[in-house]
């Protein structure tokens, strides 16, 4: 009887092992970085570079440079995995500069050092079918940016997946005419920004499970500032991750709970977007002088690896920046929380328990005002009420207002 007890426990567990199934099998790494890197240079302008089934692990930069019409692609971004786990040298792992008409599509990039994928001074580029993660998941130790194009012009980024980033999952900066459509942010600090760009359309997007869902910010001291984006019809829910950026970082001012923050740019347009479950936030409409009054004092981590944007406090020393957001519309976006309470990991989060005790904003704006601007344009025509907090940061909270009605407007048929 007791031999027959003991073996009841063993008979549960074999039937919990059967449902399991089988483990998955260790990757086998294999190398091509010496064949690849020469396919790169030695590729002809129009050519195809097809990428091998399998996982192929690098110990440095893999560099596209001063190249035309080039289709680089894979057999799936399931099936093609390139990893840098074991990094040796550079900071990228895939680097495309100074090039024309570069398409990369169906495969993985894993694990790089610093950026995983950069694209810097190229006239149209497309991502297609691309994932970009740190496999071990989020950490402050990871590189800023899984997918990066920088100082661009026609950039398409659809249909990827990003995920694990310090600073921004899928992120474009400083670039012109810039489609971001289809693709899924998730772990990242920021799931999706768009920073310093100009004519950007952001749509049938999904971010979810970042510290902050998406971002259009306008930050100082850099090329060019940006304007008129155009976000809508995405998805942006549960973005409660914790802030795990370096300290002294811009992204390090977002709250855990955000699910949209707009930061210091103008001529935005927010429109038919769900916006869902982000504990603290819906939609932040903020300026620069908020983000630096919050990281006064803060010292900036060591080691920051890639382009990373850390908190400018001489940010009135550039005369042409403008640090306040005008010029905003939100129309038609859903809004919904189940959360009670913001977040206490920020102090945003702390000052909203205070102020709005268990109805965490669908809108806030800091309230600051400009000196040298009037009239700010903040348009809101949203059906159906929301929660909204003017948080008269300027004046340290004095006329703190959960009044909307100084911005409802009514957007004409014809801009709809």
């Amino acid at each position: 009887m007791k031999t027959f007890a003991r073996f009841i426990p063993l008979v549960y567990l074999g039937a919990l092992l059967a449902a399991c199934g089988p483990a998955p099998e260790p990757r086998t790494w294999k190398s091509i970085e010496k064949s690849l890197q020469t396919q790169f240079i030695t590729v002809a302008d129009g050519d195809t570079i097809e990428l091998p089934e399998g996982n192929f692990m690098f110990t440095k930069s893999l560099t596209l440079d001063g190249k035309k019409n080039i289709v680089i692609r894979g057999q799936g971004m399931d099936k093609t995995i390139l990893s840098w786990k074991n990094q040796t040298e550079g900071a990228e792992g895939f680097h495309v500069s100074h090039c024309a008409h570069i398409t990369l599509e169906d495969f993985s990039i894993e694990d790089a050092k610093g950026d995983n994928l950069k694209v810097n001074d190229t006239r149209g580029i497309t991502f297609r079918r691309i994932r970009s993660v740190w496999a071990d998941g989020p950490k402050t130790e990871n590189g800023a940016y899984a997918l990066y194009p920088v100082l661009c012009q026609n950039v398409l980024m659809e249909e990827c997946i990003a995920m694990g980033s310090s600073d921004a999952g899928i992120y474009v900066g400083q670039s012109d005419s810039v489609i971001i459509r289809n693709n899924k942010a998730y772990w990242n600090v920021a799931g999706i920004e768009a920073e310093n760009s100009r004519w950007v359309e952001i749509y049938g997007n999904e971010a979810y499970e970042n510290t902050g869902g998406l971002l259009v910010f306008d930050l100082p001291g850099l090329t060019q500032y940006g304007h008129s984006t155009k976000v809508y019809n995405n998805y942006i829910h549960n973005n409660n991750y914790k802030n795990f950026a370096q300290k002294g970082n811009v992204v390090a001012s977002i709250p855990p709970g955000s699910g949209m923050m707009i930061l210091a740019t103008h001529n935005i347009e927010v429109y038919e977007n769900e916006i869902k479950n982000n504990r603290s936030v819906g939609i932040a409409i903020v300026s620069y002088e908020l983000v630096a009054a919050l990281n006064e004092g803060a010292e900036e981590e060591a080691n920051a690896i890639g382009g990373v944007q850390t908190v400018n406090n001489r940010f009135r020393e550039d005369t042409l920046y403008n640090a306040f957001p005008h010029d905003v519309t939100l129309r038609n976006n859903r809004y919904e929380n189940s959360h009670w309470f913001p977040t206490l990991r920020s102090d945003i989060g702390k000052l909203l328990i205070a102020k709005s005790f268990m109805n965490p904003p669908d809108v806030l704006y800091d309230g600051i005002d400009n000196p040298k601007q009037g009239q700010r344009n903040i348009c809101i025509d949203e059906p159906g009420g929301i929660t909204f907090i003017n948080l008269d940061a300027g004046r340290d909270f004095e006329s703190l207002s959960k009044d909307v009605t100084p911005f409802m407007c009514q957007v004409l048929k014809s801009e709809k």
